[in-house]
């Protein structure tokens, strides 16, 4: 499944066109390396995603058949290992 699709179906970014924008802009990566929106996303990958000041660290645990599935199935697909909350660059500079 592709990755933007695979964060729309698991309800970690809640448009397609806009998990799309995330990975154009470096925000998404897989293994530790900036994964494209079009990047197959299999069982144990670990995918990091950065939003404003928060970082999320989350390892696959089952792709689904469909393109829509439950608010439940959804929690399923992904484990959080690690979020944390980053400090702002400009206020670092300060």
């Amino acid at each position: 499944m592709r990755l933007d699709l695979f964060l729309k179906t698991s309800r970690l970014i809640p448009r397609r066109s806009l998990a799309q924008e995330f990975c154009d802009a470096g925000l998404i990566k897989i293994g530790g390396v900036a994964a494209k929106s079009s990047k197959d996303v299999k069982t144990g990958d670990e995918i990091e995603i950065r939003r404003r000041d928060r970082l999320i660290l989350l390892k696959v645990l089952e792709i689904p058949d469909k393109k829509q599935v439950s608010k439940q199935t959804a929690a399923s697909l992904f484990e959080i290992l690690r979020e944390e909350t980053l400090e702002d660059d400009i206020l670092s500079l300060t």
